[in-house]
């Protein structure tokens, strides 16, 4: 196995059971959703990890080649439509089923893991939780889409066909533009899965109605029966 993502990691108790793996969006790092933690409203009694990964930084070719952090590359932007690097999406997949595997080694089973995402993170919230090889407990993309709908065959999706998801987004977002998030979710929910739309008088952000939403969906799912 190489080296695992850099992460921020917080618990909300000790030996929790449950875990969180939530992706930040393109040229920001772990630290940008760590805060949110203690907005989101869980019970005391339910224990959560929160990891945090850092991307790597990449030229990101439609920001002139700038090096960030990014989870793929971005090739260009043409309305609402991205060009992504698909070998990077299958690297950042490859890192990222890293540390799903490393909380199963923890002892947290994939049942109990929730894989989380804003924005480019988002789209990697879906581009891991739809073909990952064991069931999750859900799949948050926030203010994202899904940025190559082929990497998502119908025999990996197998595992996570019912897996709920949680899609929230922005009504006035002009960075990923709501058009783009529902063309992910009517994709979805026509192929079957469980996914609710949330929509927020926001941009390409989120707000405290939001991240309520989040903390009460996050109790359903992990006090919900297996």
């Amino acid at each position: 196995m190489s080296a695992l993502l850099p992460a921020i990691e917080i618990e909300t108790t000790a030996n929790p059971d449950h875990a969180v793996i939530w992706l930040h969006g393109l040229g920001a790092d772990g630290s940008d959703f760590a805060p949110v933690v203690p907005h989101l409203g869980l019970p005391a009694s339910l224990g959560v990890r929160f990891i945090f990964p850092h991307a790597p930084s990449i030229p990101v070719t439609c920001n002139g080649g700038y090096v960030m952090p990014a989870w793929y590359d971005i090739t260009h932007i043409d309305g609402i439509k991205r060009g992504v690097d698909e070998t990077g999406i299958l690297n950042s997949r490859r890192a990222i089923r890293q540390l799903i595997e490393r909380e199963n080694q923890r002892g947290i089973p994939c049942r109990n893991i929730v894989i989380a995402g804003f924005s480019q993170g988002g789209a990697m919230a879906y581009s891991v939780g739809l073909t990952h090889p064991l069931q999750l407990a859900g799949i948050i993309a926030l203010s994202a889409y899904i940025p190559a709908p082929g990497l998502l065959s119908a025999a990996e999706g197998v595992a996570n066909a019912e897996t709920p998801i949680f899609a929230g987004h922005g009504a006035e977002d002009d960075v990923v533009p709501r058009e783009l998030g529902r063309q992910a979710y009517d994709a979805l929910l026509a192929q079957g899965h469980r996914i609710e739309w949330h929509e927020y008088p926001m941009d390409h952000s989120v707000i405290e109605l939001e991240i309520a939403d989040i903390g009460r969906w996050l109790v359903a799912r992990f006090t919900a029966p297996h």
